[in-house]
């Protein structure tokens, strides 16, 4: 990226890479110590990921198990700090083992700094990874 990339620009570009299911793509898009949280994470799975590299390592089999289609719904909202946005939006798609569909409701709070993810706190629903085929995070057993 040539320019400074303002929050909603870059969270827009974020999903149209995981869209296309460019995980090295988005990763890129993080600064090295960025910090990914998942406050409502059920027990088993990561609550906290700490620098690029663990986040890489989460999001690298994503597309081997959740097929997304689309983001509807999507609202970004500015907040009184510049560089962060609250993301209202749904994912949907299909399961990949199951076929089943996928249908999740998201809120985040994403903070950039010199057009790189830098914090992003992921509020997703916790009842949904108790359907079969959603565990790809190698942490449920």
């Amino acid at each position: 990226m040539s320019a400074p990339t303002s929050p909603a620009e870059l969270y827009r570009h974020s999903l149209r890479l995981l869209l296309d299911k460019d995980i090295p793509a988005w990763v890129a898009l993080w600064a090295e110590d960025g910090l990914m949280e998942f406050p409502f994470a059920p027990d088993g799975w990561p609550r906290r990921l700490d620098g690029k590299e663990a986040i890489a390592a989460y999001m690298r089999p994503y597309p081997d198990h959740i097929d997304l289609h689309d983001f509807p719904d999507l609202r970004i909202h500015r907040t009184t700090e510049p560089e962060t946005i609250v993301v209202e939006m749904r994912g949907v798609g299909r399961m990949v083992e199951t076929d089943a569909p996928f249908d999740m409701t998201y809120i985040a709070v994403v903070t950039v700094r010199d057009g790189r993810f830098t914090s992003y706190r992921d509020y997703w629903n916790p009842l949904a990874v108790q359907q079969s085929g959603t565990d790809f995070t190698g942490s449920n057993r």
